[in-house]
Parts: structure tokens; C-alpha cells; sequence
């Protein structure tokens, strides 16, 4: 089940590993694994993390293990800065980041935990229930900008969006804003001007309960009853699809990504301890309790 690639970066590899900010290298003892493990970054990914912690804890009494949230960005800068042990992404790190990991030292190696489908939410009063994403695009580009235009009400769309911080943000621009793949993919389009960051996927879940012209965009794992999951067609000859395990296992879901710890080096110690907890059958069954895909 295991997932994991070393990234090298394009021009230049450097062999010095630094050690981690955290205690991750305590390793085990006679009287079992201790020491404190940090992990920083993607918003998406802390509730499975937060799961991963709590069972890894559990079993293991003497080892603390802390999860922040500030997004994938923050992560990734947390980790070629050597603040964390771990950093949690909802993207794949970029090349630049790579470089620049690797010129502090850091041999950036990538472990892949879970999957991800992203699902566009509305209030429930909306009488639209499916949407192409190059109408998607239209709405967070800006071109359209009344819920008449794609079959609802005559009413402005509210436009939510996650900020630039987060990896949800940087995934959701390339993949419908730009329409990625597409025979209409544009790279030059961006979000609305009109559209309002947040800085939390659970603020935004609560902005649409309460707007019935809201729309936002939220890993699959937050979507819950105050809020309405629109189906997704990946062209408008397509049949609209509704985000959930099943059909982002049998890849009918056209929006869906990897969830992925980032390491200096492959992990060791408690570290290593702790993400082969994260592939282990018992992680990724977690993975599933948080309403997010396993990746196998």
C-alpha cells in the first residue's frame, strides 16, 4: 500500500539531510516508541490526520503528536524551513518548492495517504443540482454571474473560495477554473475578483447553510446535511456525477486528487512509525471514517 517517491529536484541534488524541528527522531525504546511528532499544512487533511494522531497515540502513550492546519502552502514552507517533521499537502509540491528545499539540504520525499474528491456545494434551496465544469469555471472566473444563467434563481452568485494559502485553492483553480485537460482549458483565466477567500473549509460550509446563493467548493470528507452536493459533468454531453467514495474509487467523480505527507528524507524513528500507521489497513480505514477515499 505503500506510496512513496523521492523528488528530486531538476538541477541540482544535495545529499546533507538536516534534522527535523521535532523530537520525530526519538525512535523506540525498551518501553516502546516516544517523543513528539509536528505536523503542519493542508486544512483538508487534518481531520485525517487528527484520526491518524488520536490511534497513533493510543497505542503508544508516550508519544505526542500535534496537528495544525494553516494550509498546504504553510506546510510546505513549515517543512524547507525544518518546523515540522511533517507537512500535509491536498497538492503536489512544485518543482520551485523542491529547489528550494533543496538548497537548504532537504531531500524532499513524498508519501501519498489518501484520496480526495472535491465536491462544489450549494444551500439547499437551490433548485440547481448539476453543473459542467466549464460552466463551474464561468462562475469562479467571473463570466457568469447570476444563478439564471445555469438554470436557478434570478439571483447574483455569492462566490466562495478557499485562500491562496490553501492547496484546495491551488487545485480548484487549475482543475476547473482553467479547466485543466479540456478542449477549453485556458490558463490565463483566474478567480473573480468578486470571489471571497476563506480561510477555513468549515467557514465556508457555514456561509452556504446560511446563503441560499452561495457557492463553494470543500473536500469530500466536510460535506454534510446543511449543505447541497451538486452533480458534476465533465462536458455537457456528460450525465452529472455526485461526489462519494464509490465514485471516486471507480474514478466516475471527473474532481478528484492525492492527499500526500511530505518528509525530509524517507521518514525514520516515530516518524516512520507513524506514516506506515497512516498506510496501514487500520489507517486507511480511518482515512474512510473521515469521508475521505483510501488509496487503495
Amino acid at each position: 500500500m505503500k506510496t512513496r517517491k523521492i523528488l528530486m529536484p531538476l538541477l541540482l541534488v544535495l545529499a546533507l539531510v538536516l534534522p527535523m524541528a521535532g523530537c520525530g527522531d526519538a525512535g523506540s525504546t525498551e518501553d516502546g516508541l516516544s517523543g513528539f511528532i509536528d505536523v503542519t499544512g493542508s486544512n483538508t487533511v487534518t481531520p485525517i490526520t487528527t484520526l491518524f494522531a488520536e490511534e497513533f497515540m493510543a497505542d503508544n502513550p508516550k508519544v505526542n503528536v500535534a496537528v495544525s492546519g494553516p494550509g498546504s502552502g504553510a506546510g510546505i514552507a513549515a517543512l524547507i524551513n525544518q518546523t515540522t517533521d511533517i507537512c500535509q499537502s491536498s497538492r503536489p509540491i512544485k518543482q520551485s518548492e523542491i529547489d528550494q528545499a533543496a538548497a537548504k539540504g532537504i531531500n524532499v520525499v513524498e508519501t501519498r495517504v489518501a484520496t480526495d474528491a472535491i465536491a462544489v456545494i450549494v444551500n439547499p434551496s437551490n433548485p440547481v443540482s448539476g453543473l459542467t465544469i466549464e460552466q463551474l469555471s464561468g462562475i469562479y472566473s467571473g463570466a457568469i454571474t447570476n444563478w439564471n444563467q445555469v438554470g436557478g434563481n434570478d439571483a447574483s452568485i455569492v462566490i466562495l473560495a478557499r485562500d491562496t494559502n490553501s492547496g484546495t485553492h491551488v487545485y480548484f483553480k487549475e482543475a476547473i477554473v482553467q479547466m485543466d485537460g479540456l478542449p477549453t482549458e485556458d490558463t490565463s483565466l483566474e478567480y473573480s475578483g468578486q470571489a471571497q477567500l476563506l480561510p477555513s473549509t468549515s467557514t465556508g460550509v457555514t456561509q452556504v447553510a446560511q446563503n441560499p446563493n452561495a457557492i463553494f467548493y470543500i473536500g469530500l470528507g466536510y460535506l454534510d446535511s446543511t449543505v447541497k452536493a451538486l452533480g458534476i459533468k465533465k462536458t455537457a454531453s456528460d450525465s452529472p456525477v455526485l461526489p462519494s467514495l464509490e465514485t471516486a474509487l471507480d474514478g466516475t467523480y471527473p474532481v478528484s486528487r492525492g492527499l500526500f505527507y511530505y518528509t525530509d528524507g524517507e521518514p525514520e524513528g516515530i516518524v516512520k512509525a507513524f506514516v506506515d500507521f497512516a498506510l496501514s489497513s487500520r489507517g486507511q480505514q480511518l482515512v474512510q471514517d473521515a469521508g475521505f477515499v483510501p488509496i487503495a
